[in-house]
Parts: structure tokens; C-alpha cells; sequence
């Protein structure tokens, strides 16, 4: 029913994937030249899926646009929190309450105002590394320090916490709040009940905010389970959880975020600094009530595709790069790849293989804060066609690049 296998053409639609890598990944302009054609690369990187979105929800947008009216638009009845209230029923078996329901155009500007609402320009805040880098862009924002507690890993690509040093850190007094990232990105990691139990016990016992993002909760491999903080602490005042239907359904562009805040000053506070003040984009509002309503048959199917995906990538590297290191995400549409043993000598990876692959991926310390020398992140929400074309590309550079290494040793 649904055709995950369609190559879509996303040129020349102002995609930050296909017209704005340049400055993301490379932090250059249009005079950043490649041995590679724009329209050559096998794009492997942002966030964002190349499957088309759920025919549901094109029902349902093309119904409002039939409208003909995109007035001003604010949530101003019960129809869209009962759809994402069943959702959250039906998926995690947790129930959020309406009063504490908030909106954002996204995770990332919420996370910028709540942190320059809740710190002090001498307070930190704690992530745990590798990052998602805009975690750390939002202490940046506010000119607040943020304090990495890294994840421990094993020979499997298996991640972990550590939990001496996130109580270390989180004992600095300076410290006010937990960015939290359930499901974890980059390393995929679906925290299981013990681990979210442990955590919540030392957030309390400091006295914390933590901030959970939990925007990847509904891309768990089969047999996960994604367990919201909420339900390990459902009276703690300080918790703050972001959900949002973009990263599940594709779709990030139209900018609609939930953000559920329980402290009652804070949600106001929250809502006063609200820069569109109060107002949601239409089409918008729309598409994530059909989600939530009607996608569920397309996100099985989804679901099932991706698992296959991660299935293949993990086979392929296997069999033809067998030093590469990579545990199957328990969760997102993104493998984290360890290649510190397949090219030990190459310091900028995003960069290699740009050049000698045509392959565009982000990786490393730079983009993922610390914890990431000798990582990559590939996206792997798209047909397996252009996947197994981006491996074997990379397959080929590796492979070169160590031919290249021996004859000059000779």
C-alpha cells in the first residue's frame, strides 16, 4: 500500500538536504566546490526522511487548503489534544493532561527559551554526550555553560550511562538542568525502566529541571518500547517532556511541536515569552491532528521498513567493511557508526567521504559535542536502492584510500 522504495526529487524545493548541506555540514557557501555533482551525492545525513508523506495526511492538508482561508490560527478547541492524547494512550500507555499542553514550531526553539527561562547566566546545564548538537547550542544561546557527562561504550557499539559521573555532574551546584534525549541521538538507545528510574532518582535528589526530548519515541526497532519520563516521575514539578509528530511522519518543515510543561509559572512564563504569541501555522495544526488520527497504518509499515534497512546496512558493513563498528539502533532512523578502526588516520570523516564518495553524512566531535571521534551518523530513512549506493560508494573509498596508504609504505 504504501511504496517506501519511490526515489522522490527534492531539488530545487529549498530543502536544507538537498540546497543547504553546504553550510551546515561544511559551514561554507555556494564556492565550496566537490568532485561531485550536487545532484551525485547520496545524501545520508539530516534528520529528515526521503519518503513521501503518509497519503492520509495529504488527504487531510489538501482538505484544509480546500478551505481557501490561512487566517490567523490558534488551538482553540479539544479535537487535536484528544487526538495526540489517544495517540499517547495507545502507544506508551501514558496519559498527558491538557493544562500543561504547550506549543512550539519545534523542539529546538523550545529548548532555547526554556533554557534562557530556567538558567541564570552562572548556572549549567547537563547533557550527556555524544549530543544532539543543538543541545548544546541552546546553553550557547543563553551564555550558559553546559557540562558533558559522556556515555560509556563497549566493543559491540553498545552505549551506556554512567552513572557516577552523571551524579558528579549533576552535583555541581551551578548545575539547574537535564537535558534529556529518550530515545538517545545519536547512538539510538531506548533507556529501559531501570535506567529512567535511576536517573529520575538523582535529578530529584539534586532538586533538577530535565527537560526530556523525546521527539524519536514513536522510531523504536520492534520489540522497544518507549517509555516516557513522565510516566517514571508523574509528580515531579521540575519535568518538561517535547514530543512532535514531525521526525515520525516526515514532517520537520511544517514546524509543529508538543511541549508539556507541569509547573504552572513555568508553562506561563513559557507562554508569555511565546515570540508567535500563541498562534499556529494552519496546514500545520492540521497535518499533525492526521497524523495522530490516521497515520498509524503508515507508521507500522514505516516501522517495518526501516528495521529491514538497518538490517541490510548492518549486513553490508559486515561482510564489506568488517572493522567498522555498528550496534543496531534501538531506536530512530539513524546508524552511529564507529570507523575509528577502518580509517584511523582521517580526522574530518564528513569530509572524506564528500570528497571521495559522494556520500554526505555528519559525524564526529564537531557536530555531536564530544564522545564522537571516529563516528558517523547515517540516515537511513529512504529506499534501499540509494542506501546500498551510498555503502558501496563508501565501500570504494575505503578501500582506496587503504590502497593508497599501503603503496605509499612500500
Amino acid at each position: 500500500m504504501y511504496d517506501f522504495d519511490e526515489i522522490i526529487d527534492r531539488r530545487n524545493t529549498n530543502a536544507l538536504n538537498t540546497d543547504g548541506f553546504r553550510g551546515y555540514i561544511f559551514h561554507a557557501g555556494p564556492e565550496k566546490v566537490f568532485p561531485y555533482k550536487d545532484e551525485e551525492f547520496v545524501r545520508m545525513w539530516v534528520a529528515d526522511m526521503e519518503f513521501a508523506v503518509a497519503p492520509e495526511i495529504i488527504e487531510e492538508i489538501q482538505r484544509r487548503v480546500d478551505r481557501r482561508i490561512f487566517g490567523y490560527t490558534g488551538v482553540y478547541d479539544e479535537s487535536y489534544f484528544n487526538s495526540f492524547r489517544k495517540w499517547c494512550v495507545d502507544h506508551y500507555d501514558w496519559e498527558p493532561k491538557q493544562d500543561e499542553l504547550c506549543f512550539s514550531p519545534g523542539i529546538i526553539p523550545a529548548l532555547y527559551q526554556l533554557v534562557e527561562s530556567l538558567c541564570t547566566a552562572d548556572e549549567k546545564i547537563l547533557i550527556n554526550t555524544p549530543s544532539y548538537g543543538y543541545f548544546l547550542h541552546a546553553a550557547e544561546y543563553s551564555g550558559v555553560e553546559a557540562l558533558a557527562s559522556p556515555l560509556r561504550k563497549n566493543e559491540k557499539g553498545e552505549f551506556f550511562l554512567d552513572y557516577a559521573d552523571f551524579e558528579a555532574k549533576c552535583a555541581d551546584t551551578k548545575c539547574k538542568v537535564v537535558l534529556w534525549c529518550n530515545p538517545h541521538n545519536p547512538t539510538g538507545r531506548v533507556w529501559t525502566e531501570e535506567e529512567l528510574t535511576r536517573v529520575s532518582q538523582i535529578v530529584r535528589k539534586y532538586n533538577l529541571w530535565i527537560i526530556s526530548d523525546e521527539i524519536h519515541c514513536d522510531l523504536t526497532r520492534r520489540g522497544k518500547v518507549h517509555i516516557p519520563m513522565a510516566k517514571i516521575m508523574p509528580d515531579y514539578p521540575k519535568l518538561i517532556t517535547c514530543m512532535a509528530p514531525s521526525k515520525t511522519f516526515n514532517l520537520a518543515g511544517l514546524a509543529f511541536s508538543n511541549i508539556l510543561i507541569r509547573d504552572k509559572a513555568t508553562r506561563a512564563l513559557f507562554k508569555d515569552r511565546d515570540k508567535l504569541f500563541g498562534m499556529v501555522n494552519p496546514i500545520s495544526l492540521t497535518a499533525a491532528k492526521a497524523a495522530y488520527d490516521r497515520g498509524g497504518e503508515w507508521h507500522e509499515a514505516l516501522k517495518s521498513y526501516l528495521d529491514d534497512n538497518f538490517t541490510f546496512v548492518k549486513d553490508y558493513l559486515t561482510k564489506h567493511i568488517p572493522n567498522a563498528v555498528m550496534n543496531i539502533s534501538e531506536a530512530t532512523y539513524l546508524a552511529w557508526v564507529d570507523m575509528s578502526a577502518v580509517l584511523p588516520d582521517v580526522d574530518d570523516l564528513p569530509a572524506f567521504f564528500a570528497n571521495n564518495a559522494g556520500v554526505l553524512m555528519e559525524g564526529g566531535d564537531a557536530l555531536f559535542v564530544g564522545n564522537a571521534k571516529g563516528y558517523i551518523r547515517l540516515n537511513l530513512a529512504m529506499p534501499r536502492a540509494v542506501i546500498e549506493t551510498g555503502l558501496k560508494r563508501m565501500k570504494d573509498a575505503v578501500n582506496s584510500h587503504i590502497l593508497k596508504g599501503a603503496a605509499s609504505d612500500v
